[in-house]
């Protein structure tokens, strides 16, 4: 199976862009440069995100809208579902069957945020009959000089604080009670499920996650959100007990910094925290330092330069990739080798070991 350059696949969604993804991508497939009009009629800033090779449907729709289709028209989720193991390997289904257990997008972020939080799986669970939560992780492209995220609160807040903050749409007082954390072109961050945060104006971000869409908005009010879908369409105390209420202090938020994506000269290794590795794993990948990709289904995002993807056994003709491609990897391609001036991230399903609920 040779791997996929796929795309952009580019859902609706409830926030402004500002063409990031358009000057990333620029080029392939029809995406359009900031301001033109991509394919489907709707400028580059109208869709912040762009998710890749997702087997997961956007919250609160009906169909496959997020979903992935590959050239020719199959849905991702159904090629994976009629072989299994071409695409995800043994070791992965056996564990985790034929769900590829990762969701990776492109986020451009033209305005701030809301305020929100993802449930962590044992919350899913209980009360969204959904075996993932929505730990998530992010690597910093291009950020703005003045750019943030605001992660986690910065002091314990009360249960009766929280919702009085959330039923008023209080959210100067919510913005206020966060971290606010400065973040810059290669910086990765990791936000566990239960975190309250928010990505600020000016970054676009590879975002790796589980393959949920579950968010529960704490700031509605001025975006286009209903609030029993920013709830989950979950009652109201049910829905905010997914929230980590206690502090994350320096040390907590130090502990979330993963390692930089760095200059081209780096070599290749993990970029986040290990509390990641049972959710999602990412590395560099340097093709002039030797870009060899053991067999394993993977997202290859190029973040720089042009080179090829070539198989390590010669068994298909060679991919060419530049920056902004974005290919799809099934474990079936065999091993891999990234060979010229380019520099990519190679994102990866949770590690087949003993999984964390939190």
């Amino acid at each position: 199976m040779q791997p996929i350059v796929l795309g952009p696949n580019l859902p609706d969604t409830f926030y402004r862009g500002s063409g990031r993804i358009g000057h990333f991508r620029g080029g392939f497939r029809g995406v359009a440069p900031p301001g033109k009009q991509s394919r489907g009629g709707a400028a580059m800033e109208d869709k912040p995100e762009d998710w890749i090779a997702s087997a997961t449907a956007r919250f609160g729709v009906s169909g496959t809208d997020g979903m992935t289709r590959l050239p020719g028209g199959t849905l991702l989720a159904d090629a994976i579902a009629a072989d299994p193991v071409a695409w995800l390997g043994p070791s992965h289904v056996a564990r985790h069957g034929a769900d590829p257990a990762l969701l990776v997008k492109l986020l451009d972020a033209g305005q701030r945020l809301p305020l929100h939080v993802h449930p962590d799986r044992d919350f899913a669970a209980a009360h969204l009959h959904s075996p993932h939560g929505k730990t998530e992780a992010w690597i910093v492209l291009e950020a703005s000089p003045d750019a943030v995220v605001h992660l986690g609160f910065s002091r314990d807040v009360d249960v009766a604080e929280l919702g009085g903050w959330v039923r008023s749409q209080d959210v100067a007082s919510m913005l206020a009670a966060t971290n606010n954390v400065p973040v810059s072109a290669g910086d990765t961050v990791l936000c566990p499920a239960g975190t309250a945060h928010s990505i600020g104006a000016g970054l676009l971000v590879i975002e790796l996650q589980e393959p949920s869409d579950w968010s529960v908005l704490l700031e509605w009010q001025d975006f286009p959100v209903e609030p029993d879908d920013a709830l989950l369409r979950l009652p109201f105390d049910q829905a905010l007990s997914c929230v980590t209420r206690q502090a994350y202090p320096p040390a907590r938020l130090e502990s979330l910094r993963g390692e930089p994506l760095g200059p081209s000269d780096r070599a290749a290794g993990s970029l986040f925290p290990s509390a990641a590795e049972p959710f999602f794993r990412a590395e560099r990948v340097d093709g002039r330092a030797g870009g060899d990709l053991p067999p394993s289904y993977a997202v290859l995002i190029v973040t720089a330069g042009t080179g090829e993807l070539a198989a390590g056994t010669g068994s298909w003709s060679p991919v060419p990739v530049r920056r902004g491609s974005t290919v799809l990897i099934p474990h079936a391609s065999g091993p891999c080798v990234l060979t010229g001036d380019v520099q990519a991230v190679r994102c990866l399903p949770p590690s087949c070991g003993p999984a964390s609920a939190s």
